[in-house]
């Protein structure tokens, strides 16, 4: 097995600049029945998907399913708001690293304080917007990191036969990247922890 090093390197920083998050005035501004919030829901985030073809992004079992476990307020008359589509696109994002409760302990909240919002006061709209400006910045500093550590994962096992050290290697990049992950979970737990106690006493 030959890997070019080179090209799987420019091939997962290209796969970062694919990545985008919904804009927010790409969001309908009128209320949408499930059909069509699934449809826009697929339409907006296929690419991301890590099988396009067959990955589901959101189905109508999904939808329910958050409501019932409270992560999701019900619809009027059948349809969703913006709100609505807005902690959906939240709930899609977490929902990959996160159990059910601890999403839950983070936008009941948000939901509680900022779903269809006084006029004047701070709306979903508005924290969606500010939370995804730091994408940019985010995205370069992913860039930098594993970049880094491809490099790193590329200095190691160079006394292995050549037919094991790339295998090795790419191994070794991916246990990286993975305990990158773990570590930065264990932190995300730890701080939903302090969020709900933070919330708590500001009832």
């Amino acid at each position: 097995m030959t890997i070019d090093r080179e090209d799987l390197l420019n091939s997962i920083i290209d796969s970062l600049d694919r990545i985008h998050h919904i804009e927010l005035e790409d969001i309908p501004n009128i209320d949408l029945y499930m059909d069509q919030v699934t449809t826009f829901m697929e339409s907006k985030l296929r690419s991301t998907t890590r099988n396009p073809a067959e990955d589901k992004i959101l189905t109508k079992t999904m939808i329910n399913n958050y409501a019932k476990n409270d992560l999701l307020p019900p619809p009027v008359r059948k349809k969703y708001s913006k709100e609505h589509i807005l902690l959906l696109i939240f709930i899609y994002y977490y929902k990959g690293i996160l159990s059910i409760g601890d999403i839950q302990s983070l936008l009941k909240p948000l939901t509680q304080r900022y779903f269809h919002a006084a006029d004047g006061a701070p709306d979903l709209g508005y924290i969606y917007q500010e939370v995804f400006s730091l994408e940019e910045d985010a995205v370069a500093d992913l860039k930098e990191d594993i970049i880094k550590k491809f490099a790193t994962s590329q200095k190691i096992f160079q006394d292995a036969p050549k037919e094991d050290q790339e295998v090795l290697q790419l191994f070794s990049f991916i246990s990286m990247l993975s305990y990158d992950v773990y570590v930065k979970r264990l932190l995300i737990e730890k701080m939903i922890d302090s969020f709900k106690d933070a919330t708590a006493k500001s009832k």
